[in-house]
Parts: structure tokens; sequence; C-alpha cells
């Protein structure tokens, strides 16, 4: 799992860590029960203090994505996990809404816009197939 600070974004560090690790979950690339990153090490990759990295870890094990097995470390949860497919549906979700937002700023009209999800539908479903040949 490779995670990535934008420390130009405007989004709190902590927060970054949180969303790339529930999508990381709820897309398969973290499975149930793969320990996450320690802490300490974490920090000094991504060269943030090591409280912002326990603040998210605290964050995703409160929203019940993670637990923590003291000496042992954060491991994704296997049992009830919010990251069911309404949870997935939210991430998309919130996706799309910044699309949309997006979009706006842009001028871009609903109609158009709906024309380009449709394009890029398309479009991904050619290269999906091309690439499973």
């Amino acid at each position: 799992m490779l995670l990535q600070i934008d420390f130009k974004s405007g989004t709190p560090v902590y927060l970054q860590l949180v969303d790339q690790i529930r999508h990381a979950a709820a897309s398969g690339g973290l499975r149930t029960g793969e320990p996450l990153p320690s802490i300490r090490p974490l920090a000094e990759e991504l060269r943030v203090n090591r409280n912002t990295v326990a603040k998210a870890y605290a964050e995703l094990e409160s929203q019940g994505v993670i637990e923590t097995i003291p000496g042992k470390g954060c491991f994704l949860k296997a049992v009830g996990s919010p990251l069911t497919k309404s949870a997935r549906n939210d991430l998309v979700v919130q996706e799309i809404d910044r699309a949309i937002v997006a979009a706006h700023h842009l001028q871009i009209g609903d109609a158009d816009l709906i024309s380009l999800v449709k394009k890029r539908l398309e479009a991904f479903e050619k290269k999906h197939k091309a690439t499973n040949d």
C-alpha cells in the first residue's frame, strides 16, 4: 500500500491518510487482517510527525475500519467493517460530488457532464476489455 501526502492540498495530513487507507480497504488494496505500516516508520517515510499518523489510525479505529492489537500493531478489521457496499458507494458519491462541483465551476452543463461520464465509461470498458483479452 502506497500512501502519499500532498502538503499543498489544504486537507489535513491525517485526513489524507484516513481517506487513502479507507480507499485501499474498500478497493481490496488492503485485505482483512493485513497489518498497516507501523506508526514510526510510516511517519519517517512520509516526513510527518508520529502524532499525525497516530491520529489517523485513531480516527480509523473510531470509524471501525481498523483494530489495534497491543504489541502487534494495527490491522484492517475483519468483522463488522464499515467498508460494505453502502460504504463503498458513499466513497464514490464523494468523488462524483467533487466532479459535479468542478463541472459547475467550469460552467459545464448537466447534459454535457452526463455525456462526458458516458464517454469515459465507454473508454474504460474498451480499455478493460483490451487488457483482459
